[in-house]
């Protein structure tokens, strides 16, 4: 029976000082980048995940092909009565 593979966990947030998206993997040790948009931050990690994986056929055999990325990101309201 074939294992189960999981997903590989990216979680970016957005540095406003720095104006990128910084992300980094729960459970693919080394996935570290960043990308000025979360299109540009998608297209580095189809690239980097299948290339990080290539390098550990133990993590290869239960991470992947699929990308969870989940992005934070954080912005002021309007104040009621403000336009």
């Amino acid at each position: 029976m074939a294992q189960r593979r999981y997903p590989v966990e990216v979680r970016a947030i957005w540095d406003a000082d720095a104006e990128v998206w910084s992300a980094e993997a729960e459970n693919l040790p080394g996935l570290v980048t960043e990308a000025d948009s979360i299109d540009a931050l998608m297209a580095k990690l189809r690239v980097m995940v299948p290339e990080l994986l290539s390098y550990s056929p133990d993590l290869a055999a239960r991470l992947g092909p699929e990308i969870h990325l989940v992005s934070e990101r954080s912005f002021p309201t309007e104040a009621a009565g403000n336009p």
